[in-house]
Protein backbone atom coordinates (compact mmCIF):
# COMPACT_ATOMS: atom_id res chain seq x y z
CA UNK A 1 0.00 0.00 0.00
CA UNK A 2 1.34 3.38 -0.98
CA UNK A 3 1.33 6.02 1.77
CA UNK A 4 0.42 8.76 -0.69
CA UNK A 5 -2.88 7.05 -1.50
CA UNK A 6 -4.17 6.97 2.08
CA UNK A 7 -7.01 9.35 2.77
CA UNK A 8 -7.87 10.74 6.22
CA UNK A 9 -10.93 8.44 6.41
CA UNK A 10 -8.67 5.38 6.46
CA UNK A 11 -6.62 6.55 9.46
CA UNK A 12 -8.08 5.17 12.70
CA UNK A 13 -8.74 7.72 15.45
CA UNK A 14 -6.25 7.89 18.29
CA UNK A 15 -7.71 6.58 21.53
CA UNK A 16 -6.35 7.58 24.86
CA UNK A 17 -6.13 4.78 27.34
CA UNK A 18 -6.64 5.76 30.95
CA UNK A 19 -4.33 4.06 33.37
CA UNK A 20 -6.29 5.22 36.39
CA UNK A 21 -9.92 5.96 37.10
CA UNK A 22 -8.89 9.11 38.97
CA UNK A 23 -8.35 12.38 37.17
CA UNK A 24 -4.92 14.02 37.16
CA UNK A 25 -6.24 16.75 39.46
CA UNK A 26 -7.54 14.20 41.97
CA UNK A 27 -4.25 12.28 41.92
CA UNK A 28 -2.35 15.53 42.48
CA UNK A 29 -4.64 16.40 45.39
CA UNK A 30 -4.20 13.00 47.02
CA UNK A 31 -0.42 13.23 46.52
CA UNK A 32 -0.49 16.62 48.23
CA UNK A 33 -2.48 15.30 51.20
CA UNK A 34 -0.26 12.23 51.69
CA UNK A 35 2.96 14.28 51.36
CA UNK A 36 1.58 16.94 53.72
CA UNK A 37 0.67 14.36 56.37
CA UNK A 38 4.07 12.67 56.14
CA UNK A 39 5.91 16.01 56.33
CA UNK A 40 3.81 17.25 59.25
CA UNK A 41 4.24 13.99 61.18
CA UNK A 42 7.99 14.18 60.61
CA UNK A 43 8.02 17.82 61.74
CA UNK A 44 6.12 17.02 64.95
CA UNK A 45 8.29 14.01 65.81
CA UNK A 46 11.58 15.79 65.13
CA UNK A 47 10.70 19.15 66.68
CA UNK A 48 9.12 17.78 69.86
CA UNK A 49 7.36 21.11 70.40
CA UNK A 50 3.60 21.32 70.56
CA UNK A 51 2.97 25.05 71.09
CA UNK A 52 0.93 27.06 68.59
CA UNK A 53 3.95 28.77 67.01
CA UNK A 54 5.85 25.58 66.22
CA UNK A 55 2.76 23.72 65.03
CA UNK A 56 1.85 26.65 62.77
CA UNK A 57 5.38 26.73 61.35
CA UNK A 58 5.15 22.97 60.84
CA UNK A 59 1.87 23.27 58.97
CA UNK A 60 3.24 26.06 56.77
CA UNK A 61 6.52 24.26 56.02
CA UNK A 62 4.73 20.97 55.34
CA UNK A 63 2.28 22.75 53.03
CA UNK A 64 5.06 24.40 51.03
CA UNK A 65 6.99 21.13 50.68
CA UNK A 66 3.85 19.15 49.78
CA UNK A 67 2.77 21.78 47.27
CA UNK A 68 6.16 21.95 45.60
CA UNK A 69 7.14 18.29 45.75
CA UNK A 70 3.96 16.32 46.50
CA UNK A 71 3.87 14.60 43.13
CA UNK A 72 7.59 13.87 43.34
CA UNK A 73 7.41 12.40 46.84
CA UNK A 74 4.28 10.36 46.13
CA UNK A 75 4.52 8.75 42.70
CA UNK A 76 1.39 7.01 41.45
CA UNK A 77 3.44 4.58 39.37
CA UNK A 78 5.05 3.08 42.45
CA UNK A 79 2.19 3.54 44.91
CA UNK A 80 1.59 -0.21 45.19
CA UNK A 81 5.22 -0.71 46.29
CA UNK A 82 5.07 2.07 48.88
CA UNK A 83 4.06 0.01 51.96
CA UNK A 84 6.74 -2.61 51.24
CA UNK A 85 9.35 0.12 50.74
CA UNK A 86 8.43 1.79 54.04
CA UNK A 87 8.79 -1.54 55.81
CA UNK A 88 12.09 -2.04 53.99
CA UNK A 89 13.32 1.34 55.25
CA UNK A 90 12.66 0.18 58.80
CA UNK A 91 15.27 -2.52 58.19
CA UNK A 92 17.59 -0.39 56.07
CA UNK A 93 17.95 2.59 58.43
CA UNK A 94 19.44 0.60 61.37
CA UNK A 95 21.84 -1.16 58.98
CA UNK A 96 22.89 2.20 57.50
CA UNK A 97 23.35 3.72 60.97
CA UNK A 98 25.55 0.75 61.90
CA UNK A 99 27.64 1.29 58.73
CA UNK A 100 27.96 4.98 59.58
CA UNK A 101 29.11 4.03 63.09
CA UNK A 102 31.73 1.61 61.70
CA UNK A 103 32.94 4.20 59.18
CA UNK A 104 33.22 6.78 61.99
CA UNK A 105 35.43 4.37 63.92
CA UNK A 106 37.58 3.84 60.82
CA UNK A 107 38.00 7.59 60.22
CA UNK A 108 38.74 8.06 63.94
CA UNK A 109 41.42 5.35 63.65
CA UNK A 110 42.93 7.12 60.63
CA UNK A 111 42.86 10.53 62.31
CA UNK A 112 44.64 9.38 65.47
CA UNK A 113 47.05 6.88 63.96
CA UNK A 114 50.73 7.89 64.30
CA UNK A 115 51.31 7.13 60.59
CA UNK A 116 48.16 8.94 59.45
CA UNK A 117 49.86 10.48 56.41
CA UNK A 118 50.87 7.03 55.13
CA UNK A 119 47.41 5.51 55.66
CA UNK A 120 45.35 8.23 54.03
CA UNK A 121 45.39 7.96 50.25
CA UNK A 122 42.45 9.92 48.86
CA UNK A 123 41.17 8.87 45.48
CA UNK A 124 38.15 9.22 43.27
CA UNK A 125 36.77 5.90 42.14
CA UNK A 126 34.42 5.41 39.22
CA UNK A 127 31.93 2.58 38.91
CA UNK A 128 28.65 1.73 37.18
CA UNK A 129 25.77 0.84 39.45
CA UNK A 130 23.24 -1.80 38.53
CA UNK A 131 20.46 0.38 39.97
CA UNK A 132 18.08 1.80 37.37
CA UNK A 133 15.42 3.88 39.12
CA UNK A 134 16.22 7.52 39.91
CA UNK A 135 15.03 7.12 43.52
CA UNK A 136 17.30 4.08 43.96
CA UNK A 137 20.28 6.07 42.66
CA UNK A 138 19.31 8.96 44.95
CA UNK A 139 19.15 6.74 48.05
CA UNK A 140 22.40 4.99 47.16
CA UNK A 141 24.28 8.25 46.49
CA UNK A 142 23.09 9.79 49.75
CA UNK A 143 23.88 6.65 51.72
CA UNK A 144 27.44 6.78 50.37
CA UNK A 145 27.76 10.46 51.32
CA UNK A 146 26.34 9.87 54.81
CA UNK A 147 29.04 7.28 55.45
CA UNK A 148 32.21 9.01 56.74
CA UNK A 149 35.25 8.59 54.50
CA UNK A 150 33.25 8.64 51.25
CA UNK A 151 31.52 11.42 49.33
CA UNK A 152 29.49 11.04 46.17
CA UNK A 153 30.95 13.55 43.72
CA UNK A 154 28.91 12.66 40.64
CA UNK A 155 26.00 10.43 39.75
CA UNK A 156 24.35 10.13 36.35
CA UNK A 157 20.87 8.94 35.50
CA UNK A 158 22.51 5.92 33.82
CA UNK A 159 24.07 4.87 37.13
CA UNK A 160 27.63 6.04 36.66
CA UNK A 161 29.18 7.12 39.97
CA UNK A 162 32.27 9.07 40.96
CA UNK A 163 33.00 8.76 44.68
CA UNK A 164 35.80 10.36 46.68
CA UNK A 165 37.22 7.90 49.23
CA UNK A 166 39.65 8.78 52.00
CA UNK A 167 41.65 5.53 51.71
CA UNK A 168 41.86 2.17 49.96
CA UNK A 169 39.60 0.18 52.36
CA UNK A 170 36.85 2.80 52.02
CA UNK A 171 37.12 2.67 48.22
CA UNK A 172 37.23 -1.14 48.08
CA UNK A 173 33.83 -1.47 49.76
CA UNK A 174 32.00 0.27 46.90
CA UNK A 175 29.50 -0.44 45.40
CA UNK A 176 29.26 -3.60 47.51
CA UNK A 177 26.64 -4.53 50.04
CA UNK A 178 25.10 -1.05 50.23
CA UNK A 179 24.07 -1.26 46.58
CA UNK A 180 22.56 -4.71 47.19
CA UNK A 181 20.57 -3.40 50.18
CA UNK A 182 19.24 -0.44 48.19
CA UNK A 183 18.34 -2.71 45.26
CA UNK A 184 16.44 -5.05 47.58
CA UNK A 185 14.76 -2.09 49.29
CA UNK A 186 13.58 -0.57 46.01
CA UNK A 187 12.65 -3.88 44.38
CA UNK A 188 15.31 -3.87 41.66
Amino acid sequence: MNVENISPEHIPPVRRVRTSTLSARTRKGISFIIAFCICLATWIVLSGRFDALHLTLGVLASGVVALGAGTILISWRGLGRLPRQWLGFIGYIPWLLYQIFLANLHVLYLAFHPRMIELISPEIIHFKSRLKRPMSLFIFANSITLTPGTITVFVSITGEFAVHAIDEPSAASLPGKMEEKVARLMGE
